[in-house]
């Protein structure tokens, strides 16, 4: 998979395929809710497998229903397609859940 930086209109066409994730200082982040602590953790459960499967892992946190992901591919220093595709796998996850 492609693992070059993403930036300026690149970035934002990638970012409209999405949904609620947003660009903050060379990472893309959101936060998804749940409505309790056993759904937002078998979310990243799941979500693990596709992590381990791409071998690109998160920057994520969970507090009771929400998980905070931060994805970001630390060896080229910024967001590529490869952060897009994880994304993507996420929100399939998350609304899957819903």
């Amino acid at each position: 998979m492609e693992r070059t930086v993403l930036t300026g209109a690149g970035l934002a066409k990638a970012l409209e395929k999405l949904h609620g994730w947003e660009e903050a200082e060379g990472r893309i982040c959101r936060d998804y809710h749940f409505a309790d602590f056993v759904e937002a953790f078998g979310f990243m459960a799941s979500a693990a497998l596709h992590c381990e499967k791409l071998d690109h892992h998160p920057e994520w946190s969970n507090t009771y229903g929400r998980v905070r992901v931060e994805l970001t591919t630390h060896d080229v220093g910024g967001v590529t397609a490869f952060d897009i595709e994880l994304a993507s796998r996420m929100d399939a996850l998350a609304e899957a859940r819903s």
